[in-house]
């Protein structure tokens, strides 16, 4: 306890933005595409108040004298996936977060969660977590097509096949409040896999113009000239992913220009890497560089973005690479610049920050040297401010090194006994959470099917239908979030064990999870009801104050069938 009011009261004064403040002898780069200038910036309290050559600084103002250093907006990542590693050990959500502020970026958009998740992690955001301006995407995809090979689930990204589907989809989503939508319109793999489906033109026009009504930017995962023709002329605001398997053609760019559709190329995830040469990714790489001198001369709405958190691309250091990639394939440094500040918040339809300007977000990174001429100075952060709150990079980086999870200004609070019995009429758990499922991973994915249904008049129950898929370990599970989307951890230290009744064809397993790990426990499931009571000591050393979710596992053959029933989930003393 000491410890979490210790972190809260830390939070807090964090949280108090500067009164006032001045920056004199920077070059400026003001995210315009203006040459760097010699300037003094005035903040007050969240704001930038002045920018101006000899600006008069108010009596008793705290003065920064950056002579030497470069002072320009805050980055914006375009694309990032926070809840994956990058490759790296030991990195979690509040990690990959202060992993971005520690290099200059203040602003990214994250197609990694799905909207349960959203309300928790604003909360968490709200409450003092140090974290970048965060934009959480909810997503979309074609039956068999790329976002839902991952194992995931039904609900974590949306399936559409038809106008009516698209529409439809959107409106059941918009509830959650999601910040833009991400659809992932191309099937294409690269030449490297056998391709996934795409969406066809009308549906995703269809989409667009729903989201659109909503005041929802769509970003869509598009890699081909013909899918990014398409994408254009459906009103997409933003291409994600360079263009791979060809050239853009003079009637592609001028549709992309025609719809203000901006072009985000996440060159960092492309990237060829190791000694071994792959022939279908160095004519992809030969043509992500040929379409990225393309954009530029053409000139599109280049915005920036890295698909970070995906394997050899790290959150944070990506973006500055990224933009290193753009300049090598022609866009001068500040282009770049630009691209990652005023270009992307444009994009974004951000319109209170990317630029160092009156009346706009103080989100401002200080750096040595002048990345106006060489753009990997971005790299020499020296000083953040968000919101005209300056942090300290030396404890962020403290911060991320730490092993173990990271410390949240906010839990899910004691679990109650009763987690479901499957009666309430909105379809959700005692939690207030979402059943969902996971499988393993690839489009060959184990098949389920799972509803509620009358175990006795009066008397419900989940029942799940697996079939399992043809691999090695194929595998079907049923997930209980302890808080909305097992984002919160849940304090179960004060139980003994879950107990359950069940009835099934055969051996299951009980996973829990907790931050930082999980364990199984295996029960046994018959033809008749049973109950079935799993004590916490069954699991290997569980951190039972941090608990995010229970999962109950089908495990079979390749290609066998299984049925689960469950009724009457709860904790017991």
């Amino acid at each position: 306890m000491a410890r979490r009011v210790l972190l809260a009261l830390l939070l807090l004064a964090a949280a108090l933005p500067a009164q006032r403040l001045a920056i004199t002898g920077a070059q400026v780069i003001d995210g315009t595409g203006a040459p760097p200038r010699r300037l003094t910036v005035l903040i007050e309290q969240d704001r930038i108040a002045a920018a101006a050559e000899n600006l008069p600084i108010p009596p008793g103002t705290p003065t920064i004298n950056a002579e030497g250093h470069t002072l320009l907006p805050g980055l914006f990542d375009l694309h990032t996936h926070l809840l994956a590693t990058g490759g790296a050990k030991d990195v979690d959500w509040a990690k990959a977060l202060k992993l971005y502020l520690a290099h200059g970026v203040t602003t990214v958009v994250d197609l990694s969660t799905y909207p349960e998740q959203f309300e928790p992690m604003r909360r968490l955001l709200a409450a003092g977590l140090e974290a970048p301006r965060v934009h959480m995407a909810a997503r979309f995809t074609t039956p068999l097509g790329h976002g839902m090979e991952g194992g995931r689930g039904d609900f974590h990204t949306q399936l559409v096949l038809t106008p009516r589907e698209a529409r439809n989809a959107v409106r059941r989503f918009a509830p959650y409040k999601p910040d833009l939508l991400k659809v992932f319109t191309d099937g294409w793999r690269y030449g490297a896999e056998p391709d996934m489906t795409s969406m066809e033109e009308e549906t995703l026009r269809a989409l667009v113009e729903e989201a659109h009504q909503l005041g929802l930017k769509v970003v869509t995962h598009t890699v081909t000239v013909r899918r990014a023709r398409e994408a254009a002329r459906a009103g997409v605001d933003i291409i994600n992913h360079g263009i791979g398997d060809g050239v853009l053609d003079p009637d592609t760019l001028r549709q992309i220009l025609e719809s203000n559709t901006g072009y985000v190329q996440t060159l960092a995830v492309y990237e060829p890497r190791g000694a071994k040469v792959i022939p279908a990714r160095q004519r992809r790489w030969a043509h992500l560089m040929a379409n990225c001198a393309l954009a530029r001369s053409s000139g599109l709405l280049n915005g920036a973005g890295t698909d970070a958190g995906m394997p050899g691309t790290p959150h944070g250091e990506s973006t500055l690479h990224e933009l290193e990639l753009m300049v090598n394939c022609g866009f001068t440094p500040l282009e770049a610049i630009t691209a990652a500040t005023a270009t992307s918040a444009r994009l974004l339809g951000t319109a209170d920050r990317g630029r160092i300007q009156p009346g706009l977000l103080a989100d401002l990174v200080l750096v040595e040297g002048n990345p106006a001429e060489r753009i990997s100075d971005l790299r020499r952060v020296r000083r953040i401010w968000l919101g005209g709150r300056e942090l300290n990079r030396e404890q962020l980086l403290a911060a991320i090194s730490r092993p173990g999870p990271s410390p949240l200004p906010l839990t899910g609070g004691p679990a109650p006994e009763l987690l479901d019995d499957f009666e309430s009429e909105n379809g959700r758990s005692r939690l207030d959470t979402l059943w969902i499922n996971r499988t393993d991973a690839g489009l060959d994915f184990s098949r389920m099917t799972y509803h509620r249904t009358q175990r006795a008049p009066g008397n419900r129950c989940l029942t799940v239908l697996a079939e399992m898929s043809d691999k090695d370990r194929p595998l079907a599970a049923m997930v209980l979030p302890l808080s909305k989307g097992a984002v919160l951890p849940v304090d179960l230290s004060s139980w003994q064990g879950v107990e359950f009744e069940a009835r099934g064809d055969g051996p299951f397993q009980l996973l829990l999870r907790w931050r930082g790990g999980e364990a199984h426990a295996p029960f046994e499931a018959s033809a008749a009801w049973q109950r079935v009571r799993i004590p916490f000591a069954a699991f290997a050393k569980p951190d039972l104050r941090e608990t995010i979710s229970l999962e109950f596992v089908i495990s079979r053959p390749a290609g066998r069938k299984a049925f689960l029933e469950l009724d009457n989930v709860r904790l017991y003393r």
